[in-house]
């Protein structure tokens, strides 16, 4: 298996912050066929699967993996994935353990190294299967804690990053969760570590934000985009959204 972090996220694994971060749903009934899609269920540890929707057009096509947020599952994205075909883009969806049609229990420590594994499927599938165009991974809210480990440890297999609704802080979120980071004696290092891992990125980044945001706040984006934008100032771009909330 390709690079696993061995960073420990347990710590994180607190019935408060579960509750509160994860909210999983099945994929009722049969699957729906969608057009121009294949289904997969990836193995991430034993007896354990992690759903995904690939909407898939040309094999020349670039490849955008991704992680979406807490409270969406793969199905939710069967408009949007025909908008990428029709762009002549590929998506590819991916949902967390217990979300969907995947089994287990969602935690952090298991969604951050599960990521992992989603990632070496992937690129297995695409070119087990001749789709050769450039690799995106994309993370939306949640999804970016997803996105941002991937980059910052198979930064020569991925061309772009796409993050939306992004958070660059922890404790912020634990905060917003309504846990007492004093008391559980959270220090940052400790945490998802964001801002560290976008320095280590030096490609193409888009950065999607809404001002209004109400979840992560516009400052969370900027930071984002700042920190990255101070290292590597010829490729980052932001799509800030004046006067709009988060969806």
């Amino acid at each position: 298996m390709i690079g696993i972090s061995n960073s420990d996220y347990s710590h994180l694994d607190m019935p408060e912050v579960l509750m509160g971060l994860f909210h999983p749903r099945p994929e009722y009934g049969s699957i729906e066929r969608v057009a121009n899609t294949i289904d997969v269920l990836i193995p991430v540890e034993s007896n354990i699967v992690v759903a995904g929707r690939f909407h898939m057009t040309e094999k020349s096509a670039s490849n955008t993996l991704f992680f979406h947020g807490n409270g969406e599952i793969v199905s939710d994205y069967d408009d949007l994935g025909p908008l990428y075909n029709r762009m002549g883009m590929n998506l590819l969806v991916i949902d967390y353990r217990g979300y969907g049609r995947s089994t287990g229990r969602p935690t952090i420590s298991t969604m951050m190294r599960d990521c992992h594994a989603i990632f070496e499927f992937t690129k297995g599938w695409l070119g087990g299967n001749g789709y050769r165009g450039a690799f995106i991974v994309m993370g939306r809210s949640l999804g970016s804690a997803s996105a941002l480990e991937l980059i910052s440890h198979h930064k020569d297999l991925i061309n772009g990053l796409v993050l939306e609704s992004s958070f660059a802080n922890t404790a912020p979120l634990l905060a917003l969760l309504g846990v007492n980071t004093s008391e559980m004696g959270f220090r940052g290092e400790k945490g998802f570590r964001n801002l560290e891992k976008i320095r280590t990125w030096d490609k193409l980044t888009l950065v999607i934000h809404a001002e209004f945001d109400h979840i992560f706040p516009f400052s969370e984006g900027q930071a984002l985009y700042a920190q990255h934008w101070i290292m590597y100032s010829t490729y980052p771009m932001c799509f800030f959204i004046s006067r709009r909330g988060r969806n």
